[in-house]
């Protein structure tokens, strides 16, 4: 089993990673930060509505020449881009993560991606002809993708009105109740 940056209790959570995937660094981190902490059914979704441009990812680190978009708008920064190739890469993980937890006999209705982190790989190189028979490198940014995805607590329900103490009424409020209820 490979070393995970972080380490979680394995009954109920379940890992999934990619290593040297030929996808650009910048646009997965931008990704992998905007579904962390998501619910896993949301985050694939979200990661689905990223593909066909119906919610954008927003670019808060590595924005420069990042146009602003109307869409950022929800996540409270203006700028934000659509990495396609990177929400693939990202669903098909947690995807993987998804079977993972079936096989464990995990509950993926109540999975949260609680750890997720992109680091980069090494750099493949190539080369590019210039002008004046220079040449230039052409390099591409891979990079290696984890996540942890684990059981979220069950949701209680609010109790009703009438289990809930009254709230307290400060003495000003009554008496500027009593003072517009006068004839």
């Amino acid at each position: 089993m490979t070393r995970y940056s972080k380490q979680v209790d394995t009954n109920d959570s379940c890992q999934t990673r990619g290593a040297y995937l030929r996808v650009h660094y910048k646009n997965t981190r931008e990704t992998v930060a905007a579904i962390k902490g998501m619910p896993l059914r949301r985050a694939m979704t979200f990661l689905e509505n990223v593909k066909n441009k119906k919610e954008i990812v927003p670019f808060t680190r590595h924005s420069g020449g990042v146009g602003r978009k109307a869409q950022c708008k929800q996540w409270g920064h203006p700028q934000g881009r659509w990495p396609k190739k990177s929400a693939e890469f990202v669903l098909s993980l947690l995807k993987n993560a998804e079977s993972n937890a079936e096989v464990k006999g995990l509950d993926t209705a109540t999975l949260k991606v609680t750890h997720a982190q992109v680091n980069m790989a090494p750099k493949m190189r190539r080369r590019t002809y210039r002008a004046h028979g220079r040449i230039n490198p052409y390099q591409s940014s891979p990079c290696h993708i984890e996540m942890i995805l684990t059981k979220g607590e069950e949701v209680v329900p609010r109790p009703d009105d009438a289990d809930r103490p009254a709230k307290k009424v400060s003495q000003k409020k009554l008496a500027r109740q009593r003072r517009d209820r006068r004839p």
